[in-house]
């Protein structure tokens, strides 16, 4: 059994002593958990190497995918397989962040992947700031969490900067109009990128002027339009290839030209992608970070089928051992291929609530945090913190 304290004080307080005023709590505060997760050092150790790990395994997936044409397996647009080869050959494309979801870890139970959040993860305010402010809000000590995500971000924006010595710290953050979740989550890193010498700016990316002959501008209050020669935009890339086509072909063009450098880069979709969890059992067979996945049903087994692109829970069914659904999601994207993945039961509390880790991985695995609510996660899930103890 998982094991949580209860903290009564609310982290608002210790957030704003410490001068993060501009984290939009209204968005982020209902949904922290009002306990944390008591995690040992040894357990926040197997989580990171267990991260670290998996990363190597994506890596030598994605090169799989690459060298011998498996892009349609994974649903990959058409449309971007040309900027995801040349983003992956590119050194100067660093991939800045990503999410694993995990189950077990604790109370004896072995670590499993779900999935790899890697393209548009968030959970950034949660795990970075609001985990930390929450122990320091309770008189714990707020060293004791497996959490350097914020300074792992800025490093990664520094690594950004030492591979492309040759364009303007400038970085233009963008995403998408009636998500106010995700502005939150650039917000965070936009801080960081500051941290590591960038002048940033923020615009809606309906409201980018992409060119394929000079790059990606922002238009000023007075006419004129300002160059940006790094460009993050939390919007889905499988979004903008299959609803922007006419972008994606802007953008591939932008890449090929040097004309500004795209993060996360177009080679994070492979990762995303959840037919490139059969690609992983495949070419690592019963790892014991791994659960059995492939693109048809198993075989007497009891399992979960969900979508290449789902989000937040939507479209994911699990189905026992002889074929009938025992619970599932509605959602938007019952009409994309599908992978089958064998179950296992997430960690529990008293009274029922499921518990998933989320690893953070910037450089390297760098933030524990964790999504509790029913057996299928999805939007109304609570985060909850966690902290490390003898």
């Amino acid at each position: 059994m998982i094991k949580l304290r209860k903290l009564n004080n609310s982290p608002e307080e210790a957030i704003k002593n410490a001068g993060w005023n501009w984290m939009n709590g209204d968005d982020t505060m209902p949904y922290i958990s009002d306990k944390t997760v008591e995690v040992s050092k040894d357990e926040a150790e197997a989580f990171y190497n267990a991260a670290e790990d998996l990363y190597e395994m994506f890596i030598e997936a994605a090169q799989n995918v690459i060298d011998t044409n498996r892009f349609k397996e994974l649903g990959i647009p058409e449309n971007l397989i040309e900027i995801i080869k040349y983003s992956w050959e590119n050194d100067a494309n660093w991939h800045l962040y990503g999410r694993f979801d995990l189950s077990g870890g604790l109370d004896g139970k072995p670590i499993k992947l779900i999935e790899f959040n890697a393209d548009t993860a968030t959970c950034i305010p949660e795990t970075a700031i609001v985990q930390w402010a929450t122990l320091k809000a309770n008189g714990l000590d707020e060293t004791e969490q497996f959490n350097t995500l914020f300074e792992s971000l800025t490093e990664s924006f520094e690594i950004i900067q030492a591979e492309n010595p040759n364009f303007d710290n400038t970085i233009l953050f963008a995403t998408m109009s009636g998500f106010p979740e995700d502005e939150t989550n650039v917000l965070i890193l936009a801080e960081a990128a500051k941290e590591a010498g960038f002048e940033v700016d923020f615009e809606k990316i309906e409201d980018i002027d992409f060119s394929d002959e000079k790059g990606i501008f922002k238009q000023n209050p007075d006419g004129s339009f300002k160059k940006f020669d790094f460009f993050f935009k939390l919007v889905p890339w499988e979004y903008i290839g299959w609803d922007e086509p006419e972008l994606a072909q802007i953008l591939t063009e932008i890449s090929k030209k040097n004309l500004a450098i795209i993060t996360n880069p177009a080679y994070t979709l492979l990762f995303q992608s959840k037919g490139i969890l059969k690609i992983l059992w495949e070419m690592n067979p019963n790892h014991p970070l791994l659960l059995e996945c492939d693109y048809k049903p198993l075989s007497y087994k009891k399992q979960v089928s969900k979508v290449l692109f789902g989000r937040e829970g939507a479209n994911v069914s699990i189905i026992d051992q002889y074929g009938f659904v025992e619970n599932k999601t509605a959602g938007e994207y019952e009409t994309q291929q599908k992978v089958y993945q064998e179950y296992v039961d997430f960690l529990k509390d008293n009274n029922g609530k499921t518990y998933q880790a989320g690893v953070f991985i910037a450089s390297e695995p760098c933030g524990l945090g964790f999504r509790t609510g029913t057996e299928i996660l999805d939007n109304t899930a609570q985060f909850c913190g966690h902290m490390i103890v003898d």
